[in-house]
C-alpha cells in the first residue's frame, strides 16, 4: 500500500478487524469493512467530479459518518479536507470556501441554507449521497500519499479579525493520535461518545481518530444534549468521552445524574478551559476523574496533558507535554523563563503543522525556529507543570468555542453610528465566558444596545455575538493609543443589554 496518510486507515483497519463496529450513528452501525468500502466509493465519486491531488474538498454539517468518510476519501486521493463550522454565518462559510479554493462541498440537509448560492459542486449527504455511493466503484485506489503531504485545512479565528486556515499534514494528525494512544492508554475495545463537534480539532483528533486508529467504536451524536448523553452512555456502554467544562457541568446538573449507570466510563478528557475543582470533585464522587489538557488547532491539537494521578494536586494546571511534544515557556528574549515567571507558550513536535493557508507573513511570525508561538501566557512550576495564566491575544472561550474579539470588532465597527468599539470576554456561569462590547457612539447618534446585537445576527456566528453592550463615552488607552482591554475586563461594568 503506497498511501501512508490517514486515507489508508479504513483499508488498513478493515484488513485487521473488518467486522468490528467502527461508527454508530442513531440506529445505524458501520463496520470497518463498511467504512472502507464507503470511503473507496466516495473517493471514486470525488475523482469523477474532478478532484485531484491537492484539491480542496469541504464538508459542512454536524457529526455524521459522511464527515469521516469525506475526510478519509480525500486522503485516499491525496486531496485536502476542509471542515467547516456549522455555527458560522453564511457569509463566513462563503469566505472560507473562497479562501481555501474548495472544488467540492459536501453538506448535511440541515445546512443547505448556508451553502453559497452558485457554488459549483455541492453534494447533499441525504438520500442522494447514498445513491452516489451505490453508483460508484468499490475498486481499491492506491494513490501515493506521504506523511508530509497536506491533509486538511481547519480554520481558526485570527486576532487580526480574519480567520486563518491552519494547515496540517497527514503526519501531524498521526503523531497527535500516537500521543493520545500513549498518554490515554487506549484499548481496542474502546467505545467513544463523540458529542463534541468534529469540525473542531479536539473532537476529531483527541478522541475520534485515535479510537479509530486503535480499532474501537465511535458513537456519533449530531449535537450535545446533556440528558441524551447520559442515556447514550448507558445504552452503548461508553468508555471514553471528550468535552469542554460547560458540557460536563450540564451533564452533572441533570436530574438523572445521581442514578445514571456510568460504570462503563473509563476516560473523561476535558479541554478548552481549566476544569473547576468543584466539578472535579462532583465527578470523583461518582468514581470518575478528568484528564485535562491544553492544545490548539495548529498542533493537531494536543500539547499539554494532566493525568488522573495529578488531577487534584495540580488542579488548574494544564499538565506536562504529551510524549512526543515539547513545550517551553519563553520570555521576550526567546529564552525559557524561570520557575513561576510569566512567559509565552511555545510548542514543538511532529504533530505541529507547517503554518497557515496562503498567509506567509502570519506563518513566519508564529512558526519560528521550529517552535509554534501560541500567544498564550503561562507559568511553569518546579515540577514542570504548566499553568495557562492569560491569553496574550485577547481570545476568550465561550462554551468551548474560541472567540477572537478583533473579528467581532471588525463587524461591529461597520454598523451605522458606531465610532469605535472593544470586545472582551467576561465570566458567565453557563458558558464560562461571553462577550461584552464597549461601544462609543458617533457624535450626535443615539444607539440602542439591543439593536446593535440584532444587527450582528447573520453576520457572525451566534456564539461570537456579544451577550451585552455597554455604551461608553470613550475607551481607555495607553499612551501609544492602544486600547486597554485589561482595564475594561477589570472594571466589570454593568450589562447594557
Amino acid at each position: 500500500m503506497r498511501n501512508e496518510g490517514i486515507g489508508s486507515w479504513p483499508a488498513r483497519r478493515a484488513r485487521k478487524t473488518p467486522h468490528r463496529a467502527a461508527l454508530v450513528h442513531g440506529d445505524r452501525s458501520l463496520s470497518y469493512a463498511d467504512l472502507h468500502e464507503r470511503t473507496t466509493r466516495l473517493a471514486h465519486a470525488l475523482r469523477a467530479a474532478g478532484v485531484r491531488r491537492g484539491d480542496r474538498v469541504a464538508y459542512l454539517g454536524p457529526n455524521h459518518p459522511a464527515y469521516l468518510e469525506t475526510l478519509f476519501a480525500t486522503g485516499v486521493l491525496g486531496a485536502v479536507f476542509v471542515p467547516l463550522n456549522t455555527r458560522l454565518a453564511s457569509a463566513e462559510i462563503a469566505s472560507q470556501l473562497q479562501d481555501s479554493g474548495a472544488r467540492v462541498l459536501l453538506h448535511s440537509p440541515s445546512c443547505a441554507g448556508l451553502v453559497p448560492a452558485g457554488f459549483p459542486t455541492s453534494v447533499d449527504v441525504g438520500p442522494a449521497y447514498e445513491d452516489l455511493l451505490a453508483a460508484s466503484s468499490a475498486e481499491p485506489i492506491d494513490e501515493t500519499v506521504t506523511p508530509d503531504e497536506l491533509c486538511l485545512i481547519m480554520y481558526t479565528s485570527g486576532t487580526t479579525g480574519r480567520p486563518k486556515g491552519a494547515v496540517l499534514a497527514h503526519g501531524n494528525l498521526v503523531w497527535n493520535a500516537v500521543n493520545v494512544l500513549i498518554d490515554h492508554d487506549l484499548t481496542a475495545d474502546e467505545r467513544a461518545l463523540v458529542c463534541a463537534p468534529l469540525f473542531h480539532m479536539a473532537g476529531l483528533n483527541m478522541l475520534t481518530l485515535p479510537v479509530l486508529l486503535k480499532g474501537g467504536t465511535c458513537v456519533l451524536a449530531e449535537s450535545f444534549d446533556p440528558a441524551a448523553t447520559l442515556e447514550l452512555i448507558e445504552r452503548h456502554r461508553i468508555s471514553f468521552m471528550f468535552g469542554v467544562p460547560t458540557m460536563f457541568d450540564r451533564i452533572a446538573r441533570q436530574p438523572g445524574w445521581a442514578r445514571a449507570d456510568l460504570s462503563s466510563v473509563r476516560l473523561l478528557t476535558c479541554g478548552g478551559a481549566p476544569v473547576p475543582t468543584s466539578l472535579i470533585h462532583t465527578y470523583q464522587r461518582r468514581g470518575l476523574t478528568f484528564l485535562q489538557g491544553y492544545g490548539m488547532t495548529e498542533a493537531a491539537p494536543g500539547a499539554l496533558f494532566l493525568d488522573a494521578e495529578h488531577a487534584v494536586s495540580k488542579a488548574g494546571s494544564a499538565g506536562v507535554p504529551h510524549f512526543f511534544s515539547d513545550v517551553r515557556v519563553l520570555g521576550p528574549d526567546g529564552a525559557p523563563v524561570a520557575v513561576g515567571e510569566l512567559g509565552e507558550v511555545a510548542v514543538r513536535g511532529p504533530h505541529v503543522g507547517p503554518g497557515y493557508w496562503g498567509l506567509p507573513e502570519e506563518t513566519a511570525a508564529a512558526f519560528r525556529d521550529g517552535w509554534f508561538r501560541t500567544g498564550d501566557a503561562a507559568r511553569v512550576d518546579a515540577d514542570g507543570y504548566v499553568t495557562i495564566a492569560d491569553r496574550i491575544k485577547d481570545m476568550y472561550i465561550s462554551g468551548g468555542e474560541n472567540v477572537y474579539p478583533a473579528e467581532v470588532e471588525d463587524v461591529l465597527c461597520t454598523l451605522p453610528g458606531v465610532a469605535e468599539c472593544a470586545v472582551v470576554g467576561v465570566p458567565d456561569p453557563r458558558w464560562g465566558e461571553v462577550g461584552r462590547a464597549f461601544v462609543v457612539p458617533a457624535e450626535d447618534v443615539a444607539l440602542v444596545p439591543g439593536d446593535l446585537l440584532a444587527a450582528l445576527s447573520g453576520r457572525l456566528a451566534k456564539y461570537k455575538i456579544p451577550a451585552s453592550v455597554e455604551l461608553v463615552d470613550s475607551l481607555p488607552r495607553t499612551a501609544s493609543g492602544k486600547i486597554l482591554k485589561r482595564r475594561l475586563r477589570e472594571e466589570q461594568q454593568p450589562h447594557g443589554a
